[in-house]
This record gives C-alpha cells, structure tokens and sequence, in this order.
C-alpha cells in the first residue's frame, strides 16, 4: 500500500496547480489535501475528525508557509516536537524567498524549502520532480515501510 502526499494549502489557484503537477507526474499515490495549518496538525495526530483515518505517516508533507490558524512554522515545529510524526519528509512549498523564513523553517527541520515558480511549465516541473523524488525515490527511515509502485503505474 502506497503512503498518502499531504498537501497543506489554502490558496485555491496553488492548490489547483499543485494537483495539476501532482497528476502529471503519474504518482499513484492518493494526495490529501488540508486547507489550515489547525486541520494539517488533527489530520497528523488523528485527532477530530481524523480520529478515524487509518494509522501511519505520508510519504511526504507539501507545506504552505503563510496558513490560515496555524501558519506552516508553527505546523513544523510541532511535527518535529512529535515523536511518531518527527520522520515524516516535510517539504516547505512557498511563495516566500524571505531569508528569515527559509532560515526558521531549516532551524525547525525542514527537508527541503522550494519557491513556487511564478511560471507554470515551471512550477508542474518543480512539483512532478518534489514528488517522485519524496514518494518513490527517497529511502525511508529504518523501520518504516518501503513504497512501492502499484503495477501499470
């Protein structure tokens, strides 16, 4: 079984983008998409309404900085504070080229900061190749499952 991509985004035009690009690349995994930082950390911590999906980490986190309730900083550092969460790949995906936002989000853990390109052509590229990279090529940390890619895909 595939690990999920969660996407945290709010803004309606990235998100859309963003699951263009995801499409393209032809991952097979399911993509979850959470529009607040609030909602990212109960769907995390299977809390609320979440208390019900079933157990395990995604493949990787595509996070937004700037979130509504609870912004993209302050949803790392709690996944970074948490121990069953703290292995997850969390890929900050902003519009921000702020240099005390990249040093923050590298401080709290970060794996990767990426500027969403203003360029479509780009941005699909930049998204296809985040997320093969994070759902089938990265090596995952001991004691978790491997992915695998479902056949046909």
């Amino acid at each position: 079984m595939l690990k999920p991509i969660v996407l945290i985004e709010d803004n309606p035009h990235d998100l859309e983008l963003t699951l263009v690009a995801l499409e393209r690349s032809q991952l097979a995994n399911e993509v979850i998409v959470l529009r607040d930082g609030a909602e990212a950390l109960d769907y995390l911590k299977r809390r609320g309404s979440y208390a019900e999906r079933p157990e395990g980490n995604p493949a990787v986190m595509l996070l937004d900085l700037k979130l509504p309730k609870v912004d993209g900083l302050e949803v790392l550092k709690e996944v970074r504070a948490t121990s069953e969460l703290r292995s997850i790949p969390v890929v900050m995906l902003t519009s921000s080229r702020e240099e005390p936002d990249l040093e923050r989000a590298y401080q709290l853990g970060v794996n990767a900061y990426v500027v969403k390109p203003v360029e479509f052509r780009d941005f699909v590229a930049a998204i296809s190749d985040l997320g093969v990279f994070w759902a089938v090529l990265n090596e995952p940390p001991p004691g978790s499952f491997r992915l695998t890619r479902r056949p046909g895909s």
